[in-house]
């Protein structure tokens, strides 16, 4: 149940995303079953390639724990399947396991960095949530599209 409240926590950071014109990916970092830190996608807001859900909210965490670069005992749960460039920044982080909702076929970076030497230090748990969050990706999309 755990799993699910806090992912629903990342779906309203997704909506928010979306509402900002943004793709809507949200993602929450948990330390001791306490949320320290959220965000959502802010790409076009920010004009920052980088400006990634998870990105943003490590940043957050690690301010939130006074400047510490380490996220050792926080968990991440994200709406998407996180890109390589977001797993890079979770593997430096220290963030052992992330949980995330819908699979990204075109970005996700799961299956590559599963393949790598690094598979072991993170723990990825998929499906959480995943129609939901499958759901408003694809509506956002299909919305996107009927107005080009």
């Amino acid at each position: 149940m755990k799993n699910e409240q806090f992912m629903r926590l990342a779906l309203a950071e997704a909506q928010s995303a979306a509402g900002f014109d943004e793709v809507p990916v949200g993602a929450v970092i948990i330390k001791d079953g306490i949320v320290i830190a959220s965000a959502h996608n802010m790409m076009n807001t920010m004009r920052d390639p980088t400006a990634h859900a998870e990105l943003l909210a490590v940043k957050k965490a690690c301010d939130r724990l006074g400047g510490n670069a380490r996220l050792n005992s926080c968990v991440m749960y994200v709406t998407v399947e996180p890109c390589l460039m977001c797993i890079g920044a979770i593997l430096n982080a220290r963030i052992k396991s992330v949980y995330f909702g819908a699979y990204e076929p075109e970005t996700g970076g799961v299956d590559c960095f599963i393949s790598s030497k690094h598979h072991s230090k993170i723990d990825f748990f998929p499906g959480i949530l995943e129609n939901e969050c499958k759901a408003l990706m694809q509506k956002f999309f299909k919305e996107k599209r009927c107005y080009q």
